[in-house]
């Protein structure tokens, strides 16, 4: 997957539903990459479907947080595929700055939101992490 294809991703992520002429539009890109690629990351199982999120979904994880994580050397892209496979991590961004990585986890209690801290934390190559939980929502996207 390169940089394209994550750009892709991202926009799908913010509207699943989007024509491919819009995606096209915003990527910079043809109608015709677009489709490829997108049917490529379909055939090759990165992209395994499309889904609605609704307001409800925000309610199943009461406990959330996000956590910074400094990495070791060059282990960042394999700490980032093993973030995504964790189904609490709910988003992964890499960042600039102290943080190599910020993750958006989310869980039922927090004992469970406990546990997958402590259990990110012994991935090896992950140097530091600090965390903050999500109190309130005060601007709705």
């Amino acid at each position: 997957m390169d940089e394209m294809d994550s750009r892709l991703i991202a926009v799908l992520r913010y509207d699943a539903r989007a024509p491919l002429s819009e995606l096209a539009s915003r990527l910079g890109v043809s109608r015709a990459t677009v489709r490829s690629r997108l049917a490529r990351l379909q055939a090759e199982g990165d992209v395994l479907g499309f889904t609605v999120v609704l307001k409800s979904d925000q309610v199943q994880d009461p406990v959330r947080g996000l956590m910074m994580i400094a990495i070791e050397g060059r282990g960042t892209e394999r700490i980032i595929r093993q973030l995504k496979s964790r189904p609490e991590v709910r988003h992964v961004w890499s960042t600039n700055g102290r943080w190599d990585v910020i993750t958006e986890i989310g869980t039922a209690t927090l004992e469970d939101f406990d546990r997958q801290l402590t259990a990110i934390r012994q991935l090896e190559g992950v140097t530091a992490s600090e965390t903050s939980l999500l109190l309130s929502t005060r601007k709705a996207t």
